[in-house]
């Protein structure tokens, strides 16, 4: 059975694969994104296909998402919190997405049953908005 770490790794891991990302997580297993309520998106999935439907939506916008820079600060079997990092290229802006993820995951039975996730909604919006919206870019 996978602990917080091992599930938390290959989930970064998997992100370009919405369907094996979404099946490290639990029948009723949440993806929880707090702060992207202010930027009009969803905050929240929950379930496999609801997850994996997120994660598609993500990579139609930024095909070239993929986690790196991974730094575990609190580790134990059920519970992890981790720091990680994207730099991928959003081309509907062509700007790059430079992000700091902060991550907490929460494993039962050897599946994800909460993953969430907070990051910087400025950097987020100046990435993704159109480009007569941003000041300077």
């Amino acid at each position: 059975m996978k602990n917080a770490v091992q599930l938390l790794q290959l989930y970064l891991e998997s992100i370009q694969s919405p369907s094996a990302a979404a099946a490290l997580f639990a029948e009723d297993g949440v993806l929880e994104l707090p702060y992207l309520e202010s930027l009009g998106i969803v905050p929240r999935a929950q379930g496999r296909m609801a997850i994996e439907a997120f994660i598609s939506s993500l990579l139609s916008k930024v095909p070239d998402f993929k986690f790196g820079g991974v730094r575990f600060l609190i580790d134990t079997p059920e519970q992890v919190f981790a720091e990680y990092s994207v730099e991928a290229l959003v081309p509907a802006t062509g700007r790059i997405y430079r992000q700091m993820y902060a991550g907490r995951l929460v494993a039962h039975e050897g599946k994800i049953q909460l993953l969430r996730e907070s990051l910087d909604t400025v950097a987020a919006a100046k990435a993704f908005a159109p480009t007569d919206s941003v000041d300077g870019q």
